[in-house]
C-alpha cells in the first residue's frame, strides 16, 4: 500500500545552535565585518555596538599585526620581499626581423592596456629610428624624453645602461657584437619590472640568459 508520506520532523533544535538572547550575556568584542551593517540601536542595559576605528586609528594596530610572525616566516627578515622576477617571453625573430617583432610586441602591449611610458625597447645593433632621430638634436633633449617618462623610449645597448626601470622591457636581438646582446639582455633584466620581451634567435638569445644573465 502506498507510504503516506510524513510530515517533515525538522524542530528548530535541529537548525543549529540559537544565540543566547542579548539580556543574559555579556557584549561580545566588536569584530571588523565583511560589509558595513546596520549600527543597532543602543540597548538600556548594555552599551550598542562599538564602531571599528577609521583607518587612521586602525594603522597601529594593523601594523602590529604585521609585524607579528607569520606561519612559514623567519621573522623580520622575512618581510622583506625578494624583487620580484620578471616573466620572459620569446619571440622568435631573425636579425633583419627582431626590430619589426619588437614593434609588433610594443604595438600589442599598447592595445592590451599598457601606457606608453610603461615600457623601455633596447636595441643591439642598429639604433631604432626614433632614438636615431632625436639623438639628432643632442643627448639633452634625447634624455629629456626619457625623463619625462610618458612615452614608449628607445635605447641601444650602449645607452640601456643608464635607462630607468620600466614595467615592460623589450630587447630587439638585432645583430651587433656578442658583447652588446649581453650588455642589453644585463640591463633589460634588471630594469623589467613585470616582463621582459626578447626578440632575436632563439638559441643565441637562451646562451646568453643561461649565462647568468
Amino acid at each position: 500500500m502506498p507510504l503516506i508520506p510524513e510530515e517533515p520532523q525538522i524542530h528548530e533544535k535541529a537548525q543549529g545552535p540559537r544565540a543566547t538572547p542579548a539580556s543574559g550575556r555579556t557584549a561580545p568584542t566588536p569584530r571588523p565585518v565583511p560589509g558595513p551593517r546596520p549600527a543597532a540601536p543602543p540597548r538600556p542595559d548594555r552599551p550598542g555596538p562599538a564602531r571599528p576605528a577609521p583607518p587612521a586609528q586602525r594603522a597601529s594596530r594593523d601594523a602590529s599585526a604585521s609585524a607579528a610572525p607569520k606561519p612559514g616566516s623567519s621573522g623580520p627578515a622575512a618581510a622583506a620581499a625578494a624583487p620580484a622576477t620578471p616573466q620572459i617571453q620569446l619571440i622568435p625573430a631573425s636579425p633583419e626581423g627582431a626590430l619589426d617583432a619588437a614593434e609588433e610586441a610594443v604595438d600589442l602591449l599598447l592595445d592590451s592596456g599598457r601606457t606608453p611610458g610603461d615600457v623601455l625597447v633596447i636595441t643591439t645593433g642598429e639604433p631604432h629610428p626614433w632614438a636615431a632621430h632625436e639623438l639628432s638634436f643632442g643627448e639633452s633633449a634625447y634624455w629629456a624624453q626619457h625623463d619625462a617618462g610618458d612615452d614608449v623610449f628607445y635605447a641601444d645597448a650602449a645607452l640601456a645602461a643608464r635607462a630607468a626601470s620600466r614595467p615592460v622591457v623589450v630587447v630587439a636581438v638585432n645583430g651587433g657584437p656578442e658583447a652588446a646582446a649581453v650588455t642589453a639582455l644585463s640591463a633589460a633584466h634588471s630594469r623589467a619590472g613585470a616582463l621582459l620581451i626578447v626578440c632575436g634567435d632563439p638559441q643565441r638569445i637562451n646562451s646568453v640568459l643561461g649565462a647568468g644573465v
